[in-house]
């Protein structure tokens, strides 16, 4: 009988263990904080935001030296450190006035842990920056459940593993900061058909060509430098003509001619695709670029003239061309051209060139021929398909005739009164019936059937997410940074300058020409 129960114990308590890994590999929330019963919390939202910050504090933060977690004790979780609220939106279940965790910021705290999937409890995140910390490991795939995330800064850390699928399932994302960490693997092509306005993948372990859809993406600043890519600079990123202000391709390992479609690019400001291997000339249709500000083509291998109209573009003041094989350099050019920003090239009588052997065997070779490069030609995209619309109401037809007598002038003859005629001889045949009478109104016939209106397919159902995660709220409250809700297509044709974090010290600076601030937004000034 002891021997039952023991086995019966081992085996509920073997179940128990399985099932608690299998849901932590499946980035479910396996909540293990125990909360004070005689806590009042004013709003579930509030108590779930305790037990995620708590597990994160308790169990996957290993050294706060700056002791910015201190303070993460108690229900008040609107008063921990780093910890933003904000109020919800009126209407829904919730009490007028009600907060929620908006955001989250720990920039700069050097704290070394991880992130634990309970933060998919914090449903109404908007803003999570963890910059230039020693977080590790690999996103949990509970983030998935921030639905209304719209800013993710994780850059300057020790996270590894492929590229985080989980920020492409994050619907209300805008701003993706993964720089200066140990990503590596192929980058998803669904990365650029997302609505972000900033993407930061430089100094990971990358490994891929652009893709064709590259030029899908509606971001304002693209920074992919110091990862190994290779392939094409991909012609379709003229299809961000309207959008791209800032790219930068530094050490990227792209080997093609320059597509003289990136001139269609009027809204750039900053374009470096230095130390990569562009070949051929510069097209000379960089000229249209009317808002360029920096350009650095570096370390290369491009050929020819430059064209005179770049350095005419009224608003370039920085243009480094130093390394390539360049012959001949418009005057123009002093205006923009830094000192030694074009040494060693073939250019004559300038100082600091390659020496005419160099030139000359360079130029022995056979001329660059860009179409063995394969690259995929430029493709006016088409206009997104119409969906069809229900037609416009039309008048409802004609409804038949009442049945009350028609005016007068309208309606058929009265029979004659009967004559005192003889009748009709007997060997003739009796007439067949009279026909209706070509006037008389017909017999209403039914309306015409209304047009079917089929629906487009739905899309399938969200899948059922398991508890204890409370509902998603209806109505998203406004992200923090500005109160305004976003509501769909981002960025603003004004650039956003988004602040950098500090390269991580045991990383090797890479070539900078030029001071190019990025960085992510300060924490917004919400209820604490």
């Amino acid at each position: 009988m002891r021997g039952s129960v023991f086995l019966a114990l081992l085996a509920a308590a073997a179940a128990s263990s399985f099932g608690a890994a299998a849901a932590a590999s499946e980035g479910r929330p396996t909540v293990a904080v125990e909360v004070d019963p005689s806590w009042r919390f004013p709003s579930r939202r509030l108590r779930d935001a305790y037990v995620a910050l708590q597990t994160w504090k308790r169990q996957a933060i290993f050294s706060d030296p700056n002791n910015l977690t201190a303070d993460w004790v108690g229900p008040g979780v609107c008063n921990y450190t780093g910890v933003y609220c904000a109020p919800l939106p009126s209407g829904g279940t919730h009490r007028r006035g009600a907060l929620a965790v908006a955001g989250v910021d720990l920039n700069h705290g050097d704290i070394a842990g991880f992130l634990p999937p309970e933060l998919g409890l914090l449903a109404d995140l908007a803003l999570l920056h963890l910059n230039s910390n020693r977080f590790c490991g690999v996103l949990p795939r509970a983030l998935r459940r921030l639905r209304l995330l719209h800013e993710l800064d994780l850059s300057n850390n020790r996270f590894v593993g492929k590229f985080p699928d989980v920020v492409l399932d994050l619907p209300a994302l805008r701003f993706l900061d993964l720089r200066f960490n140990d990503f590596e693997g192929a980058v998803p092509p669904r990365l650029f058909d997302r609505p972000l306005d900033a993407i930061f993948l430089n100094h990971n372990r990358l490994r891929f060509q652009l893709p064709d859809n590259f030029g899908n993406s509606p971001a304002s600043v693209v920074v992919l430098a110091h990862n190994a890519f290779g392939g094409c600079l991909p012609a379709s990123v003229a299809n961000m003509s309207g959008t791209l202000n800032e790219i930068l391709l530094i050490n990227n390992g792209l080997s093609s001619c320059f597509p003289p479609e990136i001139g269609l690019l009027r809204e750039l400001t900053v374009l470096d695709v230095s130390f990569n291997q562009l070949a051929g000339p510069l097209p000379p249709e960089l000229a249209l670029m009317r808002k360029l500000e920096q350009l650095d083509v570096t370390h290369n291998l491009l050929t020819g003239a430059v064209p005179p109209g770049i350095c005419n573009l009224p608003r370039l003041k920085n243009f480094t061309f130093a390394y390539n094989f360049f012959t001949g350099e418009p005057p123009a050019c002093a205006r923009v051209v830094p000192r030694d920003g074009d040494r060693s090239n073939c250019l004559p009588n300038r100082s600091s060139q390659r020496t005419p052997q160099q030139c000359a065997a360079f130029y022995a070779r056979p001329p660059v021929n860009c179409a063995a490069f394969q690259c995929k030609p430029f493709v006016q995209p088409m206009p997104p398909p119409r969906l069809p619309s229900p037609p416009p109401p039309s008048p409802p037809p004609p409804s038949p005739p009442p049945p009350s007598p028609p005016p007068p002038l309208l309606s058929p003859p009265l029979p004659p009164p009967p004559l005192p005629s003889p009748p009709p001889p007997q060997l003739l045949p009796s007439p067949p019936p009279p026909s209706p009478l070509p006037h008389s109104p017909p017999p209403p016939s039914p309306p015409p059937p209304a047009p079917v209106y089929h629906p487009p397919p739905q899309c399938p159902p969200c899948p059922v997410l398991p508890p204890p995660l409370p509902c998603t709220p209806t109505h998203p409250w406004p992200p923090p940074p500005p109160p305004p809700y976003y509501p769909g297509p981002l960025p603003p044709t004004n650039p956003v300058r988004y602040a950098s974090p500090p390269p991580p010290q045991q990383h090797h600076p890479w070539p900078s020409v030029h001071p190019v601030q990025y960085g992510s937004p300060p924490p917004p000034a919400l209820h604490r």
